[in-house]
């Protein structure tokens, strides 16, 4: 047990670990070491002294992030298998990579077993980003295990795991190349549709790619239609409408860079109807009169904690008010949230608000969440954090 340090938690309050689940509040702890410290691995005991698991310790709300739930080692062997498990799932399951795709999430944090690990594969670069310190002090086990399973796939690792650490760790921490190099940004597929990716200086890892499957469906529904594209990024919808034929695609986002690289798509997708427009959506779709057989919305998540749940309530209201009124008679709006403490409910109640308010006929047409290669652990719902719905506005 040496290198592990050992945290007791209270009596009855093991029964989530028995449940499974991947997170303990700092409230189920009766005893943790002195000289404990963030990122340090633990091995977590029940009130008998039972060993109940291996995990991550870091002051806060959420004190241990599980790794397994028996007593391990966690080295290379550990690593190795869960990246394996995590490839395995792609590759026979979802089919990934293949000629149509060749970008894709590999690992998904909890729904793959680690709390705090995210990899996401381009082509053949894999960026890592290590959302807690435990995971980024493990980063070289993690990419020799990577490399060894994703051989023949990847040739270069990069590490963004800057913003992503709270801001007390991540002083000094530079992003960049751990194993091979590549150049700044490249030219992914998926579902044969041409990207440009730069994960140096996009948001997240530099592309949205859990919206994947719900491209396809807006697409599909896009032929002949005018189509507006708010919070549009790199334009990753806006090209799906319009390799599908629409007569006309805006794309907005207030971020120059995301519309130059959404425009930079249009053209290498060959798009011959695409408009981007750099701007507030919100500002735009109050003083823009005009409407459009689609609208969607997707905008980042307006609430990161509890505390800011309200406002973000009121913002999402707000927002689907106005896109509800771009549709056209007989149109359709798609509208999302990725704020993670807004849940399927809140925010199917949130939009149902905004229906009464901007006084229009809604049928729900479906229930959207994140792609597949974004699993959801059955023992952890906090990880389904997109949710999004199909609406026919008659």
């Amino acid at each position: 047990m040496s290198g592990y340090k050992e945290i007791t938690l209270l009596k009855g309050r093991e029964q989530s670990l028995h449940r499974r689940h991947p997170w303990i509040f700092s409230g189920a702890v009766k005893f943790k070491p002195a000289d404990i410290a963030d990122g340090d691995l633990v091995y977590v005991k029940d009130h008998k002294g039972q060993c109940c698991g291996t995990g991550i310790y870091q002051d806060g709300s959420i004190m241990v992030r599980m790794l397994d739930f028996e007593q391990t080692v966690i080295d290379h062997k550990f690593w190795h298998s869960r990246l394996e498990n995590a490839a395995r799932y792609r590759k026979e399951i979802l089919h990934l990579p293949s000629e149509k795709t060749n970008a894709f999430r590999l690992f998904h944090g909890e729904g793959d077993g680690v709390s705090g690990l995210i990899i996401d594969i381009y082509g053949t670069t894999a960026v890592i980003q290590c959302h807690n310190l435990g995971i980024y002090r493990m980063l070289e086990n993690i990419t020799q295990a990577l490399t060894d399973v994703m051989q023949g796939v990847i040739t270069s690792v990069y590490s963004k795991s800057k913003e992503t650490l709270p801001s007390n760790f991540a002083h000094g921490i530079r992003d960049g190349y751990i194993f091979g190099t590549s150049d700044m940004a490249a030219t992914i597929f998926e579902n044969e549709h041409r990207f440009v990716v730069n994960w140096q200086e996009g948001q997240k890892t530099g592309f949205f790619l859990d919206q994947r499957d719900n491209r396809q469906l807006v697409g599909m529904h896009c032929k002949g239609k005018s189509v507006l594209n708010c919070f549009s990024y790199t334009g990753g919808f806006s090209v799906y409408a319009g390799v599908m034929g629409a007569s006309h695609v805006v794309s907005i986002d207030i971020s120059t860079k995301a519309i130059n690289l959404a425009n930079e798509n249009a053209s290498i997708n060959k798009l011959p109807n695409h408009e981007g427009v750099v701007d507030n959506v919100l500002e735009y779709l109050t003083k823009n009169e005009a409407t459009y057989d689609v609208v969607i919305v997707d905008p980042p998540a307006f609430a990161k904690s509890l505390s800011k749940r309200h406002n973000a309530v009121q913002a999402y209201k707000r927002l689907n008010i106005l896109a509800m009124k771009a549709v056209k008679p007989g149109g359709l709006l798609f509208t999302f949230s990725c704020s993670q403490v807004v849940s399927t409910q809140l925010f199917y109640d949130t939009i149902v608000a905004a229906g009464i308010e901007a006084g229009r006929e809604v049928r729900v047409m479906h229930h959207l969440s994140q792609g597949a290669d974004h699993p959801v652990n059955l023992f952890h719902p906090e990880g389904h954090y997109l949710k999004g719905l199909m609406v026919y506005e008659g």
